[in-house]
């Protein structure tokens, strides 16, 4: 295999095919990715499987119209057949050939030392049973342990019309436990996720044992819950916890394609308060190791840091390449796809907020009372308004500066732009979580990040009175 998968002249004939029909901007993404997975249910190996896909992507543009067309077949012909259906949209005719001249190749290797691959099944089978043993050890009312372990490696070269050459490799490892404790107020939850663009040393260990004894804990400290409170109240998110917020909430509002349709309350906003100054929003697909690390966006262009918001003052919008075109402008490096079976379009990459310089602890002591949150789930949010309700999966509350007795799974309901104005302490504990973002049918890994910090006031969606 070479490192462009596909030949350059190849690439660049079939690029100027393309061009030739009535493009006038074409592009070939060509994708080989391998991908394996194991579940330890009950102590039982539910799933042990493997896969790979190979395939091509091209798209033509012409106007404001794409066409899009993706194949199994590598070959020139078959290539050729795709850019043909992919100009099927054009103008007919067009008047002559251009020739392309692809630049030099940007290839990018790994940062994984072990790479997933090479590592034996029984081996991926032993540690997860060792985090199944760590998980139970912390006391018998631990019921249910499931364990999953997944990884993929991603080669891909990207050719277009611009020149532009690139070519990277990039290898995740993934590892999550949930466990179920029973008690007198039933069965509760814990999960701990331990994710990264790495290869398998990520996981050690004592790295899958911190994280069983983690999502163990949880789902026993549960067992205590009490109803949660309802109203408006202060509440502290737990650094890490709620970068995911800021990701839904405010962070695909911040997507160019959003913008550009004005359907999202930052349109139109560049260079105007709409955070606290406590707050500067990043992000950063440089990050190595991070989930959402790309040394390459899958439009071709290098990864990138943007500051998004800085010091509570917008001051841009993440781009993909035919939205910053349109603008006259360079992508952000923010074109990500699934697969080569996928378009590209604007997406986050590690989307976090800067740390401050308050302590963590001291932010709890000086909150009367309230409700800390030390881990997000799911939630749902409005782009064009900013509305959201997200679930608390791990919540406590504050009582007199203190943290005290656990509560029961409940809401967290707000506006995005609201909340980002709300924040009004931030501490030096960052630290990033993993995550998978959906977007109009496509997931991808992205990271969220953030510190201890408190919002003065949000909804809590409880049961108490």
């Amino acid at each position: 295999m070479t490192n462009t998968l596909v030949e350059r002249d190849v690439l660049q004939r079939v690029i100027g095919s393309a061009l030739e029909r009535g493009g006038e901007f074409a592009e070939i993404f060509v994708e080989d990715r391998t991908t394996s997975s194991a579940v330890l249910d009950q102590r039982r190996v539910e799933e042990l499987s493997s896969g790979r896909d190979r395939g091509a992507g091209i798209r033509v543009v012409v106007g404001d119209t794409t066409g899009f067309a993706h194949t199994t077949d590598l070959s020139e012909r078959g290539l050729m057949g795709a850019a043909q259906a992919a100009a099927s949209v054009a103008r007919e005719g067009g008047g002559g050939v251009r020739e392309i001249a692809l630049g030099p190749l940007a290839n990018y290797p790994t940062h994984a030392t072990i790479l997933p691959g090479d590592v034996d099944k029984a081996k991926k089978i032993e540690l997860l049973r060792h985090a199944d043993d760590v998980a139970r050890s912390e006391g018998s009312s631990i019921t249910q342990v499931q364990v999953a372990l997944g990884d993929s490696t991603r080669r891909f070269v990207v050719a277009n019309s611009d020149g532009v050459f690139a070519a990277d490799h990039q290898v995740r490892t993934r590892f999550n436990i949930s466990c179920v404790a029973t008690g007198d107020t039933g069965m509760q939850t814990g999960y701990r996720p331990v994710a990264g663009t790495r290869g398998f040393e990520l996981l050690t260990p004592d790295t899958v044992g911190e994280a069983a004894r983690g999502a163990a804990r949880q789902a026993l400290t549960k067992l205590a819950a009490r109803p949660a409170p309802s109203g408006d109240l202060p509440v502290v998110l737990a650094g890490g916890s709620g970068g995911i917020l800021f990701h839904e909430a405010c962070g695909h509002g911040l997507e160019a394609d959003a913008i550009l349709k004005q359907a999202s309350v930052y349109a139109g906003k560049v260079g105007q308060r709409v955070a606290s100054p406590l707050v500067t929003l990043v992000d950063d697909g440089t990050v190595v190791g991070e989930w959402g690390y790309l040394a390459v966006d899958d439009e071709g262009r290098p990864g990138t840091r943007n500051v998004l918001i800085e010091n509570g003052i917008l001051t841009d919008y993440m781009w993909d390449l035919l939205r910053a075109r349109k603008e006259g402008r360079a992508s952000s490096g923010n074109g990500r796809r699934q697969s080569y079976q996928h378009l590209p379009m604007v997406r986050m990459t590690n989307t976090y907020l800067l740390e401050g310089d308050a302590v963590a602890d001291e932010i709890v002591a000086q909150t009367p009372r309230g409700v800390y949150v030390a881990q997000l789930g799911g939630g749902q949010v409005n782009t064009a308004t900013g509305d959201f309700v997200f679930g608390m999966t791990a919540a406590f509350l504050i009582e007199n500066g203190k943290i005290t007795a656990p509560l029961r799974d409940c809401n967290l309901i707000g506006n995005g732009p609201d909340v980002l104005q709300r924040v009004d302490a931030v501490a030096t504990d960052f630290s990033m979580m993993p995550g998978t973002c959906g977007k109009d049918g496509q997931q991808v890994p992205v990271g969220t990040g953030q510190a201890t910090m408190r919002l003065s006031s949000v909804t809590i969606g409880g049961t108490a009175s």
